[in-house]
């Protein structure tokens, strides 16, 4: 059953088992079971309509019982329109964890394909108006055909109609790539479009010229994270974003460049092809590794 379907039942007090487990799934069952307190606790000012009548008419006027009534669905309205803006304004969002990727379908069954350690949010309820996708990390589209889609994030909106790119936003790094299609991207006022094999890339406030890309997807879905000429605080940033393990460093320039790639699935491995090229060494303890120079 569908979310509004479950929501608008759960108002009518006519959830059976199933249905109320099904509700108490939702990602915002904890907000709309606050929402719902909350607005239990609006009421009209007590007033005697009675007493209210004989202030506005005469006397010998017969009282009316039409107040009571109205106010009751004067509530009943303003409950609704609280529960309506609520649950139609409310973005659906997912997160993963390090070392987690996952797959999301919008409503228009483009497909999402999310990094590690990134977040993405759309309001479904919105779509057929505004295909907008706001993103925090790293994420692969492939986006239907039909009007304008935007991925907006903090250094810029990526904007197409019906492609396949991938978007990576992370602190002082935004790279957008074209496989497919044509891409806008919008930098500082500034856009550029994208064609298959282009890419667009900003690290540390600077436009970087960036060889064409001859892959048809990025590297990162096969599970393997590359990099042409970053600098090396951004490669660990990364490392530490698909493995549970933090990155201290000793006497390291962590502006050096590096190009090359290392696996998702085996540290040592992943650690041997950072350090290597870079004549580094390495020492790990439970939840920590330590980086310095040979």
């Amino acid at each position: 059953m569908k979310r509004e379907e479950l929501i608008k039942k759960w108002l009518d007090h006519n959830l059976n088992t199933q249905e109320q487990n099904a509700f108490e799934q939702l990602e915002d069952y904890n907000e709309l079971i606050k929402l719902d307190a909350a607005l239990k606790d609006f009421k009209a000012p007590e007033f005697s309509s009675d007493q209210t009548y004989k202030t506005l008419k005469p006397e010998k006027t017969n009282s009316k019982q039409w107040l009571k009534p109205l106010l009751r669905i004067a509530a009943i309205l303003a409950i609704g329109f609280s529960i309506y803006y609520y649950t139609t304004t409310l973005d659906t969002t997912v997160v993963t964890d390090i070392a987690q990727q996952t797959s999301i379908e919008l409503p228009d069954h483009s497909t999402v394909d999310l990094n590690a350690n990134s977040t993405v949010s759309f309001n479904e309820s919105h779509w057929g108006e505004t295909r907008e996708v706001k993103l925090q990390g790293e994420a692969f589209f492939k986006v239907a055909k039909g009007q304008k889609f935007d991925v907006i994030t903090a250094d810029g909106i990526v904007s197409v109609l019906g492609t396949q790119f991938n978007v990576k936003q992370r602190d002082s790094y935004f790279e957008v790539t074209c496989y497919e299609g044509l891409v806008a991207v919008t930098h500082n006022n500034k856009t550029t479009k994208l064609k298959p094999g282009h890419t667009f890339v900003i690290i540390d406030g600077k436009l970087l010229a960036n060889e064409k890309e001859n892959a048809v997807q990025p590297q990162w879905l096969h599970g393997e994270s590359s990099f042409t000429s970053v600098p090396l605080k951004h490669v660990i940033a990364e490392f530490e974003s698909q493995y549970n393990q933090t990155i201290i460093t000793e006497n390291i320039d962590l502006s050096r460049l590096f190009t090359g790639s290392f696996t998702h699935n085996n540290l040592d491995l992943a650690l041997k092809s950072v350090t290597i090229p870079l004549n580094l060494s390495y020492s790990k303890s439970e939840k920590s590794i330590l980086l310095k120079r040979e």
